[in-house]
């Protein structure tokens, strides 16, 4: 006998969903990786980007550390009986995830790689997340097989790769499946989207305040309204749609289920 309904989507029950007390051991547990490792960040354009693409949605479904970023995504995990816990926007989070890693114990064993946007700006952002350490650095706009040969060529022995990936969904995400595959050691590959550019102060952040209340998206359409116009304007009412039709079409009987994993 059927007891309630519940939208579940597996992406959705992918993310990893901590609170603020939560996110210190989840930056010790990611400076100290035992195998390749990826993190990434679930927003309103990667959920429309995953309902339009199956081979970029079972990208998103091998990142080992999804996380939630957006205020479009906390909508998504309350549809899905999950509690959405904070939010984890990379432009805040991997900075803090870079500088934890580099000063835990394992800090000098970290070789560092920036892949994506173009120069000046991969070098400058490198640079400021790296802290002025020594990197690789490559742009974002490469076939590609060469992000994978440009990691192998540089690799240096005992080293644990750190590599920041800031090419865009869904091919970043891609790109770093496609690392882990090769890689046989340790390494934490981020995959961070416009991250590099806004390290290198291409683009300006929103206000703290619009921060806050979760309307940075709204700044940034305003600023770049031509880039930006189709990932919100049309993006928007796209991820809304994507949301009702799976909560028609994806609903199950929790009480023939059992018991959702939540992960805290």
């Amino acid at each position: 006998m059927k007891t309630s309904q519940l939208l579940y989507d597996p992406v959705i029950h992918n993310l990893k969903l901590l609170e603020e007390h939560d996110v210190t051991p989840l930056l010790n547990e990611l400076s100290a990786p035992k195998k390749p490792t990826i993190v990434g960040f679930l927003n309103q354009h990667g959920y429309n980007l995953i309902q339009q693409d199956e081979r970029a949605r079972r990208h998103f479904l091998q990142v080992n550390y999804l996380l939630r970023d957006g205020i479009g995504i906390k909508l998504a995990c309350a549809l899905n009986g999950l509690e959405p816990g904070a939010n984890l926007n990379g432009t805040d989070f991997i900075p803090a995830l870079i500088e934890h890693a580099l000063h835990s114990e394992r800090g000098e064993q970290y070789q560092l790689f920036a892949m994506g946007t173009c120069e000046p700006w991969t070098s400058q952002g490198a640079s400021a997340l790296f802290s002025g350490r020594s990197f690789h650095a490559i742009d974002g706009f490469q076939p590609l097989e060469d992000y994978l040969q440009f990691v192998q060529q540089h690799l240096e022995p005992g080293k644990i790769p750190l590599i920041v990936m800031g090419m865009g969904m869904p091919r970043q995400e891609e790109v770093a499946v496609r690392l882990q595959r090769q890689l046989g050691r340790p390494a934490l590959m981020i995959c961070g989207g416009a991250i590099l550019d806004f390290a290198a102060q291409r683009f300006n952040r929103a206000p703290a305040a619009i921060r806050k209340i979760g309307m940075e998206w709204a700044y940034r359409l305003l600023m770049e309204p031509r880039r930006l116009f189709a990932r919100y304007v049309i993006g928007i009412p796209q991820f809304f749609y994507y949301i009702v039709r799976n909560g028609r079409d994806g609903n199950v009987d929790v009480s023939e289920q059992g018991a959702y994993n939540r992960k805290s």
